[in-house]
């Protein structure tokens, strides 16, 4: 199993900026063997799929973060990041950082680690 951390949460006003940090951490992890995706849940919502990138540096947005939100990752930091610019209220909701060995997906059952998640509070 895969030990992440996610920082970088806070509250901002509509139009501003965040950027997450999701430190991963294991006896044999390397980051480079790993898919890495950025989840998001808001209260009485289902967890939807932000962002991936999965072993070979591929990278997916969800519609709704097109164009605001890029995910990146550091390979000597083990650490994925999430850069949110333009944010809106409805970007408001617990961010979720979570890692697999096999598969890069858009469901969470597919992710065998999870961090504790970090807040994101976006008002108008």
């Amino acid at each position: 199993q895969v030990h992440l951390v996610e920082s970088g949460g806070g509250s901002v006003q509509s139009g501003g900026s965040l950027r997450l940090s999701c430190v991963a951490s294991g006896y044999t992890f390397t980051i480079t063997s790993y898919c890495m995706a950025w989840f998001r849940q808001a209260p009485g919502k289902d967890r939807e799929g932000v962002a991936t990138i999965d072993s070979d540096g591929r990278i997916t947005y969800a519609d709704t973060v097109k164009g605001r939100f890029t995910i990146s990752q550091d390979n000597a930091k083990n650490t994925v990041y999430l850069q949110m610019n333009s944010l809106k209220p409805e970007d408001t909701a617990m961010y979720y950082c979570a890692a697999d060995s096999e598969y890069v997906s858009w469901l969470p059952a597919a992710y065998t680690s999870w961090g504790q998640g970090t807040q994101v509070t976006v008002s108008s």
